[in-house]
């Protein structure tokens, strides 16, 4: 029975591996989201920074896991085995939970996951222990209260509230101050960012570059005093003492001297803004590594010491044997931490997952136009509504001198940015200064701020303070906004429900439900992951990319011509395919392909329609007498598009409906004689995904004319012979949708025809 146990100490260590991956791909997003959206250096250099910087506060950790050994649950009343079922209840829905999470691209907080898991589980625990009479030594019986420890809880609970709220009104307002200091056209290094060339005075903009930068280096590292280097072994009482009781004197001298430093190494044009990121890079990645350890190696460590606890104390009694040595403190052995810090190094190097998160992030703040990754929601429409009347109110009382100067701080419309950027140095440089302060301040005021939440919420409020959230794009970035808000604080309420089920499960279960448990949550990952690795590249839309940086109509119509050719293409690609897939299963009587093509379809519909909105955007970026001149063409063909999808779902939700209520499948013969017009016209379809052959539609013409011949010759059988008639009302239906999908595909090659001569 003790040989159990250690493996099941065993697969915690195993899983911690795990969670280190998955944790720190969920939360890559708070380190790297500035330094990437604002492409201050290449994306190989960002991430050695960071990684130096995750493996300095994993390696200088002092290790202390008291909150999961005694910050939730009061373990000297909870038996051995009753902490290595909570302990194994919340490795197994933190990892599955997180790699949800990573998987969705969503980032979450890995110490609201951590803490509300440990609560559930010793919920759990405490619920069976005050049902079953538990009493203290003294024979006083135990209450919730004496069982768990809410207060932890409690705290995370406000921390939600103050960090998505204070972050991003102050992420809102600084940034609308930085902006109008700087405007988006200031000089930087000698050069400018203004397209047309206007720069201003070389002393004033060093001046403000320098103070500015200044600034930001004294409070990033006034953030790794207080909070990257809190816990580590370099942190020693007394200098904690010192920096506390100094603080201002720390801030002031700081602010001074780097300010000085930064305005003359301005002068000499060096790269001081590309610093501060970085350094705020470093400086977060260390935060992170060094105080979120414990959120992934806490239990599976805790559950370590607790096993050789009780090999040495616990005679074999594993539910009587009271774990009241988790009540001191832990030092964690130094080879631990440095192993730690080795996986989450190479978990942020190689972690595709990672940059899906990163994407979210960058995505949702970035400064011009493009594919949206959320709809939009009734929340959000209502929201925009009343922001644009709040927003009239407020300019309508301004003098318009004030207004139209405001408007020409916030005018980006002469602004370049670095090749690729979502956003500039000047506004990257906010969102990690702003985070740091934020996070460090709540720190030593004792308010457990999530790293996860400030850094996003600072980037959306800074986003939105630099009018990145146009009209056009409003509604689908507040709709973003609240899909993450939503899931941190569905995180709390699922991973306290999972703990709490999954440790009664192991609880009455025993050693049958842990063991299953454990190989359950494995197979989940190892899917997980090889999907996610079999899941084809997305296309990342390198040419709408391109004509967004392009200032020359010339070169950006010669792209929108190749960019609407090839989402033509590909959806006539996906309509052979879809189509010969409900073809095929309609008559050979297979429901499942029918159940997917429905998904499939409802996909590549909302596909085209993000598609439509790109190519909408890049029209703008093309000659104005051209876009209109070949605007009519461009939306003949994307409506036929739309109707091709349209017919195959029109011929996919009969068949599907048929197919479901089993009735009879159409008769052989009428089966082989559709089978000839139905090859014909996949490979019609084939040879159309070259648009520009014209002669394509002439072959369309001929099919359809054949089939219309046919479709009044099945109209006479039903009429004149014994045949089923909901078999063959289906059946029509296929030949006419079939006609109508070719008279689509005719329009499309005209239509595009049309729009690239």
């Amino acid at each position: 029975m003790d040989t159990f146990y250690l493996v099941i100490v065993a697969v915690l260590c195993l899983l911690a591996v795990f969670d280190l991956v998955v944790g720190v791909s969920n939360d890559a997003v708070n380190f790297l989201n500035s330094a990437i959206g604002a492409k201050v250096a290449k994306f190989r250099t960002i991430v050695i920074i960071a990684a130096i910087g995750v493996f300095a506060g994993a390696a200088m950790s002092n290790g202390m896991m008291d909150v999961a050994r005694h910050g939730i649950m009061t373990p000297q009343y909870f038996s051995f085995y009753d902490v290595m079922c909570v302990f194994v209840a919340v490795m197994v829905t933190d990892v599955v939970m997180l790699d949800i999470f990573n998987t969705m691209g969503m980032p979450t907080s890995t110490t609201v996951s951590m803490v509300f898991e440990l609560l559930g589980g010793a919920f759990a625990i405490a619920l069976l222990q005050i049902g079953a009479g538990a009493t203290d030594v003294d024979g006083t019986l135990l209450s919730l209260g004496d069982l768990l420890n809410t207060e932890k809880a409690i705290s995370v609970i406000l921390s939600i509230f103050l960090s998505v709220a204070v972050a991003f009104v102050l992420g809102t307002f600084v940034q609308w101050v930085a902006r109008l200091i700087f405007s988006f056209t200031y000089r930087l290094n000698g050069h400018t960012t203004d397209s047309t060339g206007k720069m201003e005075n070389h002393i004033t903009s060093s001046l403000k570059i320098g103070i500015f930068s200044g600034l930001s280096v004294t409070i990033i590292i006034w953030f790794l005093l207080i909070k990257g280097l809190k816990g580590s072994t370099l942190m020693t009482p007394e200098l904690k003492s010192f920096v506390n009781d100094n603080t201002w004197l720390i801030l002031g001298v700081g602010a001074a001297c780097f300010s000085v430093i930064m305005t003359l190494l301005s002068l000499f044009k060096r790269q001081v803004l590309k610093f501060v990121v970085l350094l705020g890079t470093f400086a977060l990645a260390m935060a992170f590594a060094g105080n979120d350890l414990v959120n992934f190696v806490g239990v599976p460590l805790t559950g370590l010491e607790a096993y050789q606890d009780y090999m040495a104390n616990g005679n074999g009694d594993a539910q009587g044997f009271m774990m009241s040595s988790l009540m001191d403190s832990a030092h964690t052995p130094t080879i631990f931490l440095v192993g730690a810090g080795v996986i989450m190094v190479l978990s942020l190097v190689f972690s595709k997952k990672a940059q899906n998160v990163v994407k979210t992030s960058v995505d949702l703040s970035r400064q011009d136009e493009g594919d949206e990754m959320f709809g939009s929601s009734a929340v959000a429409r209502t929201l925009v509504r009343s922001s644009r009347k709040i927003s009239s109110n407020i300019v309508a009382v301004l003098p318009k001198g004030v207004t139209s100067w405001i408007d020409s701080r916030f005018n980006a419309d002469n602004a370049i940015l670095a090749e690729g950027a979502a956003f500039d140095q000047i506004r990257a440089a906010v969102n990690l200064v702003l985070a740091s302060a934020l996070v460090a301040l709540g720190t030593s005021l004792k308010l457990p701020l999530s790293t996860t939440y400030v850094t996003f919420m600072v980037a959306m409020g800074t986003s939105l303070a630099d009018r990145a959230w146009s009209r056009e794009s409003a509604v689908f970035r507040i709709t973003g906004v609240l899909s993450v808000i939503g899931g941190w604080f569905i995180t709390a309420g699922v991973a306290f429900t999972m703990c709490y089920l999954i440790t009664n499960l192991m609880h009455f279960g025993s050693f049958i439900a842990i063991g299953l448990t454990i190989m359950l949550a494995l197979f989940i990952l190892i899917r997980s992951n090889s999907k996610n690795a079999k899941k084809k590249e997305e296309n990342t839309d390198s040419i709408f990319s391109e004509i967004i940086r392009s200032n020359d109509k010339s070169l950006n119509w010669i792209l929108l011509k190749k960019y609407v050719n090839t989402s033509a293409s590909e959806v006539v690609s996906f309509s052979r395919d879809c189509y010969k897939t409900v073809t095929d299963a309609f008559f050979y009587e297979e429901y499942r392909p029918l159940r997917h093509a429905t998904g499939d379809i409802e996909s590549e519909r909302k596909q085209l329609k993000r598609n439509r909105r790109k190519q909408i955007i890049a029209l703008r970026r093309i000659n104005p007498v051209l876009a209109v001149e070949r605007g009519t063409w461009y939306f003949l063909q994307h409506t036929s598009l739309v109707q091709m999808l349209y017919c195959l779902k029109r011929m996919n939700d009969p068949c599907r409906e048929h197919m479901g209520n089993n009735f009879t499948p159409v008769d052989n013969a009428y089966a082989s004689e559709f089978f000839e017009y139905r090859d014909e016209i996949v490979s019609l379809l084939d040879r159309a995904t070259d648009l520009t052959n014209e002669s394509l539609r002439d072959d369309a013409t001929a099919i359809q004319a054949r089939l219309s011949d046919y479709r009044k010759k099945i109209i006479e059988d039903i009429h004149t012979k014994t045949v089923n008639i909901e078999s063959m009302t289906v059946y029509l239906n296929l030949i006419q949708e079939s006609q109508e999908l070719l008279s689509s595909l005719r329009h499309v090659i005209r239509g595009i025809h049309r729009f690239e001569e």
